[in-house]
């Protein structure tokens, strides 16, 4: 019996214990829990009808430590599936310790009050989990996530000496809003407007945010302008493979999008310091995120794909090579299948096939884990069966630019 706790119903969340639940003899009781639970009896519903399986829902404040420990302990979960703001993930993490329960999540840990992420906040917890025997899979997304699998896997099979990354996220989709966006607001913005880092040469080298842009032919999509930005996984991917020479991440916008962006951003509204509006205290990135259409809606006006991947360069049995490992994913093919959009499945996906990982004991370790530690063969066989299906190519050479 595999009891399993996900915090957080937002689309994420949604695609994951649908998931789940068409897998019941992984996944045998499944609890989904949020501050408002009335998010939860509608994933509930959804599920009911789609796959036949009826989920427990509750609510939750997971800021309160107290408060999930004894939801952990009253579910009898053995693993809690994060699927939270990030700013929730040491309570959460605080809050499995001490109900004995194994952890993961989908994106690192970031303070409210500061658009900063990185993980050596969650990694400090690495002997603590140890000592209790318990597993923490850090970054259990696409990207992050994937993007790691994906580096391990060719690391382990496809080049001997790596030497430049770059992981390309396209999405593709339009869903008819003059603007939203795909996920969180608060955090895609937040990471879209930070400077741009990449790792060079044994250090990291900061631009300004979305100033460096260029054309790539995506497949099945077509050419798409994309911009140099920091995503977490360049933390752990640059630390765990310290022979990469460059490591970067691009990320794909249409001109709509970044001229809305760009008009917010000027008048305030991007902002993340509080200010006083009629007597009380809000911020306006979160205002801004309350006002804008909820990404979890989006998926049945959404059409289009989304293709992200890693082009890594290197030599292998002493000559040049260039590898382009990705995966492409159908924004209708996604609703049709559990009611969300492509953004929502290529990160739902992964958090249930680390969950199975951890659950059968594949991936099971005491401590503190970023996904590129683990061996990645089982991972990548889960992708092709439970609907994230990849491809990889060798290019003719590494990207010039």
């Amino acid at each position: 019996m595999s009891k399993v706790l996900v915090i957080g119903a937002g689309g994420v969340g949604s695609v994951a214990v649908h998931k789940m639940a068409k897998w019941p003899d992984m996944f045998s009781e499944i609890t989904l829990a949020s501050r408002r639970v009335a998010k939860c009896d509608a994933i509930a519903t959804s599920v009911k009808s789609r796959t036949g399986v009826s989920i427990t829902t509750s609510e939750l404040d997971a800021d309160n430590v107290e408060a999930t420990t004894r939801l952990i302990e009253k579910t009898g979960a053995s693993l809690v599936v994060n699927l939270a703001l990030p700013y929730q993930d040491l309570n959460i993490m605080e809050a499995c310790l001490a109900a004995g329960a194994d952890y993961l999540d989908t994106a690192n840990y970031e303070p409210l009050d500061e658009a900063k992420f990185e993980y050596h906040w969650q990694w400090a917890y690495q002997e603590r989990f140890k000592k209790a025997g318990l597993t923490a899979l850090l970054g259990s997304g696409f990207d992050p996530g994937v993007t790691n699998v994906f580096t391990a896997y060719i690391a382990k099979h496809h080049i001997q000496n790596m030497q430049t990354l770059d992981i390309l996220d396209c999405n593709s989709g339009d869903h008819g809003q003059h603007f939203a966006t795909n996920f969180n607001p608060e955090i895609n913005i937040r990471e879209v407007t930070a400077p741009a880092r990449h790792w060079q040469d044994g250090a990291w080298v900061e631009t300004p945010a979305l100033s460096h842009k260029q054309t790539f032919d995506f497949p099945q999509v077509g050419n798409r302008n994309m911009y140099l930005m920091y995503h977490e996984e360049l933390e752990s991917l640059s630390k765990h493979f310290p022979e990469l020479t460059r490591a970067r991440f691009w990320m794909t916008f249409g001109d709509a999008y970044l001229t809305h962006l760009n008009v917010l951003e000027n008048i305030g509204m991007t902002s993340i310091e509080p200010i006083i509006y009629e007597g009380q205290e809000i911020v306006p990135l979160q205002f801004l995120k309350a006002v804008l259409p909820e990404p979890s809606g989006l998926g049945e006006t959404t059409k289009g794909k989304t293709c992200i991947g890693n082009i890594i360069s290197g030599t292998h049995e002493g000559r040049p090579k260039t590898v382009y490992l990705y995966n492409v994913c159908d924004h209708e093919a996604c609703f049709a299948e559990v009611g969300s959009q492509a953004v929502s499945f290529t990160t739902g996906v992964p958090a249930m096939i680390g969950a199975s990982l951890i659950l059968d004991k594949s991936w099971r370790k005491p401590g503190v884990w970023n996904m590129e530690q683990f061996d990645p063969d089982p991972f990548m066989d889960r992708l092709n069966i439970y609907g994230l299906p990849w491809h990889i190519t060798e290019l003719p050479a590494a990207l010039d630019f």
